[in-house]
């Protein structure tokens, strides 16, 4: 009975490789004339939160003193600044590898252009199309002791590679004693919503990594905090997952820090101090939030809102969070993934360990709905404007 449906099951394999290629080529000619965001997104190059001089850059939180000192900047976007902390860390790194489908020619979104002619095929080079075989590789690198930078395409595609990551690279320190890593491993991967990716191009998987003990997750907001945490990512000795809000590879552009420097793993940051209500988001969502709180301090006159970059989900900093909600009494969360099970729950759950008595109202989650990505519903989808300013508004007025 078998055999029967063995020429159906080839055939479907042909088919289902096919329309993987298919949608290769069509990621790559949107990575050079990306359609627009369909409305959902506002505009990041006026935002507060970019950094777009010199001073502002050189003045970023966290930043060495040495890279302060030298005073050197350059203008970047996002993915110009993903591939600049991966040449600094071949550069720095003779262990170092960057591997994926197609990051030889540069990736769907450029992010590797260049790395392969500057550092050869034996350093950056193509995989074949196996999320498994690209995590599975990287973690065997990592063992042998290489720094290993994996690509997966599209946030979407790291599920076919989630036993090797939670299974194996996970738990290598934990299942040898302490004897063996896989330290040097770095994932990175475009993700959240662009627009016009559906269901397969627009997922935000972070809730999934962060059950997971062994591993890290961090996702930049903006290009000088892509090139930090990149380079701290690649350079920690834990696995790590780094997840790049891909609608930001074009969109934010900053004056990013010439210099080899590092952003601290495990740290939030403070974009904007306020005494009513604490809101938190992370990655592309942040602008969306900074929005809502211009437009709700509009509305409600001498309201003031405190906006935190979570910046890392696993490990997330508690202590920054609850500090400020133990300030301001409530609390607002928005993120891209579904509600349920989303990380906004365990933020929430937690703030109400530590800040029950100091609440003024119940924890306000802004998220996706519980349904796949939809592509033509997908700015209905993903958490807007009006929607992150509701929940401010109930947080306020409960």
């Amino acid at each position: 009975m078998a055999s029967l449906f063995r020429p159906a099951t080839a055939s479907l394999r042909r088919l289902a490789t096919t329309n993987a290629r298919q949608l290769h080529v069509t990621a790559r000619l949107q990575a050079e004339n990306p359609p627009p965001a369909e409305g959902f997104m506002p505009g990041v190059a006026h935002s507060k939160l970019i950094r777009g001089t010199p001073e502002l850059a050189l003045a970023t939180p966290d930043l060495p003193a040495h890279i302060v000192k030298d005073g050197q900047t350059t203008k970047m976007n996002l993915f110009q600044a993903v591939n600049n902390a991966m040449d600094t860390a071949l550069g720095t790194d003779e262990k170092a590898v960057v591997f994926g489908e197609d990051v030889a020619f540069g990736g769907v979104f450029r992010c590797t252009i260049g790395l392969a002619e500057k550092y050869g095929r034996d350093r950056v080079f193509n995989t074949p199309l196996t999320e498994q075989g690209i995590a599975g590789f990287g973690i065997g690198l990592a063992a042998a002791g290489h720094t290993a930078i994996a690509e997966i395409q599209f946030a979407d595609y790291v599920f076919p590679a989630f036993d090797q990551l939670v299974n194996e690279a996970a738990k290598y320190r934990y299942r040898s004693g302490d004897q063996f890593n896989v330290g040097g491993l770095t994932v990175r991967m475009p993700a959240m919503a662009v627009g016009h990716g559906g269901h397969y191009h627009s997922q935000s998987p972070e809730a999934y990594f962060a059950h997971t003990p062994g591993i890290k997750f961090v996702v930049p907001r903006s290009p000088i905090q892509a090139k930090g945490l990149l380079l701290a990512s690649i350079r920690d000795k834990n696995p790590v997952i780094f997840m790049e809000p891909k609608i930001l590879y074009r969109a934010a552009v900053e004056q990013v820090p010439v210099g080899d420097y590092e952003l601290p793993l495990g740290k939030a940051e403070v974009l904007k101090e306020g005494k009513d209500v604490t809101v938190i988001g992370w990655g592309s969502q942040l602008y969306i939030l900074e929005n809502a709180i211009q437009m709700a301090e509009e509305k409600h006159p001498g309201l003031s809102c405190e906006l935190i970059d979570l910046r890392t989900i696993a490990p997330w900093d508690v202590e920054t969070v609850v500090n400020s909600v133990n300030k301001t009494g409530r609390l607002v969360i928005a993120h891209e993934a579904p509600l349920t099970g989303g990380f906004a729950g365990e933020i929430a759950a937690t703030v109400q360990e530590k800040c029950f008595l100091r609440l003024e109202a119940p924890v306000q989650r802004v998220c996706g709905w519980d349904t796949p990505f939809p592509l033509v519903f997908e700015k209905f989808y993903v958490p807007d404007l009006i929607r992150c300013y509701e929940g401010i508004r109930k947080a306020i007025e409960y």
